[in-house]
């Protein structure tokens, strides 16, 4: 369930992509999170310097790019600084292949070749993310960065809506945000764009936030996510999508308590729990 329609089926959300087996928010992790069966990817959008929708989880860039190299006297490195010439002159995947997050490589999950091709990958901009998701007639859940300590808070909204509509992907995409406000602005702008209420604490009253925000999903992490709250808005027909969920016991408690989604680094191990 992506956004409240009536599915039985849990669906696969690769988080950031299949970040486990590729470089996070790159296409190359897309392609991964696809052959891996996911029903759809999470990518974050903040935006660059020039008004750019670019996919970039973290605030800065040196922990997934080459930046401190390229660009030594640019700290703190703010993706907010750069523009987008600027930011397409990074290397996206090395660092991937340098650290081996989760040991994916050290495991021989990886061929040769993949290791190659992300070597010099270049960050997505946000068009070409959702151009990828429409070609293969997937589903993407884009979460809009908190941009508000920066110039790009009065438009990343609006450009997201924007970019959404021009693709005419409203049925293909669902809009999250840790910063509520943001998710009002969506509704405001437009109605039918289904949202996603992103939170790391625990909600008291999750069906008045619903009703407020006038959302479709929620979005709790793992360690808030409690069974009651789960049966509660699923009764009331909310979709609830849980985060980050990556060991085989958390994904099967998680379908017991009938979770519509699960958002997982593991998308090629959650899909087995699903399909014994």
């Amino acid at each position: 369930m992506r956004n409240g329609e009536d599915e039985t089926q849990v669906i696969i959300v690769a988080h950031r992509g299949a970040r486990s087996l590729a470089p996070e928010n790159t296409l190359p992790v897309a392609v991964k999170a696809l052959e891996s069966h996911a029903d759809g990817w999470e990518l974050d959008v903040a935006m660059s310097k020039d008004g750019v929708l670019v996919v970039l989880h973290d605030d800065t860039l040196e922990r997934t790019s080459n930046v401190v190299d390229i660009f030594p006297e640019r700290g703190p490195w703010s993706v907010y600084d750069f523009s987008l010439d600027e930011l397409q002159q990074l290397d996206f995947g090395s660092w991937f292949v340098e650290s081996d997050p989760f040991d994916q490589i050290a495991q021989g999950n990886l061929t040769a070749n993949d290791i190659q091709a992300y070597q010099g990958v270049k960050i997505p901009t946000l068009q070409e993310a959702l151009e990828f998701t429409q070609s293969n007639h997937w589903w993407v859940n884009i979460e809009i960065k908190d941009a508000s300590e920066t110039p790009a808070d009065a438009i990343i909204v609006p450009e997201v809506v924007r970019l959404v509509e021009t693709l005419g992907m409203e049925d293909q995409v669902l809009i999250s945000s840790f910063n509520w406000d943001y998710l009002r602005q969506v509704k405001a702008l437009n109605p039918n764009l289904a949202t996603g209420v992103l939170t790391n604490k625990l909600v008291m009253d999750p069906l008045a936030l619903m009703a407020e925000l006038e959302a479709q999903a929620f979005h709790p992490g793992m360690k808030v996510t409690y069974a009651e709250q789960v049966k509660l808005l699923r009764e009331n027909g909310y979709a609830v999508n849980v985060w980050t969920v990556n060991e085989v016991a958390d994904m099967e408690k998680l379908i017991e308590m009938g979770v519509t989604g699960i958002i997982t680094d593991f998308p090629q191990r959650l899909y087995p729990v699903l399909n014994p």
